[in-house]
Parts: structure tokens; sequence; C-alpha cells
């Protein structure tokens, strides 16, 4: 008895000192190809674009095979570019913002957090930010701020409504070369190991060479003694969940 209580505490111990690392695979729900993502460690969180023609369903699959799943909002950015359905912007009172976030929840089942897709724009605006953060203290949900500009206001805002945050340190698949990945994943393990104890929060795509490289090199984290873990895991504090009250089988259609 003694040795497994001995056992057990070593394990814990080594958990807790080590790095934590989560990988968040955003952009997903347009292609096809996007189903790649399933076939992933359920240690890797998936991020499903609101109101796309494959996003219900394979939120649905990926929380059943015991992914964590999150909400990728589409956010105003700064080039202009078109955001898709869904898309929040500065034109929007916080009635209309309100509601688009409610729906664009409504529309991705079981989803627990909320990172922005583009956003350099909108995560600068105060009003946007708070009305965002109040939106989520409502669906008792996070938020990891994708960080697309460096003068994101999400943080200030998220403290102020008691949202739990975390921010992107590492983008993996901006260039999905061979050499690209395995730079960026060699970036992933130093900042892991310069920091320790701290974590490292990664997004990256559902791009068929990203989705291979991770399968090929997911390992080697745990060579490397550093634990993958769903991004809940890192969050400041927690937060309580209510489960939406809605079976599987009405989210395969």
């Amino acid at each position: 008895m003694r040795l497994l209580l001995l056992l057990a505490v070593l394990f814990t111990t080594q958990f807790v000192n080590a790095a934590q690392v989560s990988i968040i695979i955003d952009d997903i729900g347009y292609r096809q190809t996007d189903e790649a993502v399933l076939a992933l460690p359920t240690t890797v969180t998936l991020s499903v674009l609101p109101h796309t023609p494959l996003g219900e369903k394979l939120a649905a699959i990926g929380h059943s095979k015991g992914h964590e799943i999150m909400l990728h909002l589409p956010m105003q950015a700064l080039n202009g570019k078109a955001l898709g359905p869904g898309g929040l912007t500065n034109q929007m009172n916080e009635k209309e913002f309100k509601q688009a976030v409610q729906d664009a929840f409504e529309s991705i089942p079981y989803a627990r957090g909320v990172n922005n897709h583009m956003g350099s724009l909108l995560t600068q605006l105060e009003a946007p930010m708070s009305w965002l953060m109040e939106s989520l203290k409502q669906k008792e949900s996070y938020f990891i701020d994708s960080m697309t500009t460096r003068y994101s206001k999400a943080g200030e805002a998220a403290d102020k409504q008691g949202i739990p945050l975390l921010r992107r340190q590492l983008f993996l698949d901006n260039d999905v070369s061979p050499q690209a990945l395995e730079k960026q994943f060699n970036q992933l393990i130093k900042l892991a190991n310069k920091e320790g104890k701290v974590i490292v929060i990664v997004i990256a795509h559902p791009y068929p060479e990203t989705i291979r490289f991770l399968q090929a090199n997911l390992p080697r984290l745990t060579d490397e003694g550093i634990n993958l873990v769903n991004s809940s895991r890192l969050l400041p504090y927690r937060i309580a969940h209510k489960q939406q009250n809605t079976g599987d089988k009405a989210h395969l259609r």
C-alpha cells in the first residue's frame, strides 16, 4: 500500500511540475478534409467556426470521442477581410452583438470556450470586448485570445467579468512546409522547457500537412516530459460548465 501511495505521489508531482501545452486546431467546419482532425489525440482541442457546413457535425463527433470543443468566433480584422457567417463587427449594437454570439453557440454543440478568428480590429475595442465577456459569463465559458494584435483589450474585459482567459503564444503552421513546421515545433518545445511550469498555448489549422506532422511528432512532447492537455486544464482558475441539454444524435444531421 505504501509503495502504491508513493508511486501515486511521484506521478502527481511529475505531472504538476512538467510543462503543459495546449494545441488548438481552429478554422474547422468548411472542408471535408477537416474531418482528419478527429484522428488526432483527444488531448488536442478543436475550435469550430459557427454556421459552417460541417461545424455542427464535427463538433458533436469530436465531443463524443473525447475532444474538448471550442467556438472559433469570427471577428472584424483591420484588413477588412470577409468574416463569413456569424462575424462580429464594430457596426453592431449591443443587442445585435450578443444575439450573434448566442446564435454562434447554438450552431456549435458542446463548446466550452471561445477563441477569436481574425479580430485584429475588434479585439482592440472596449465595448465589443465587454459585450463578449458578458455573453461568455452567461455561458460559463472561457476565452483564449488568438493575439492577432498586441493591442488586444480582451484581457482587460475578461478580468472585469471574471472570465478565465489565456493567450496564444505560438502559431504552428503559418507556413506548412516540413522545415517551417519543424522549426515551430522545436520552438514549442524550447518554450516549454525554458519556462518549466509555464503553460504554452499553440494554435494550428486543419491543413493536411499539419495533421500529418502532428500525428508523427506529438509523441516527442512526451519524450521531452511535456504534457499535452485540453485548453480548460490550463485556465488560471476553474469555471463551472453546464452541459448543453441536447443529445449527440440531434447534432449529427
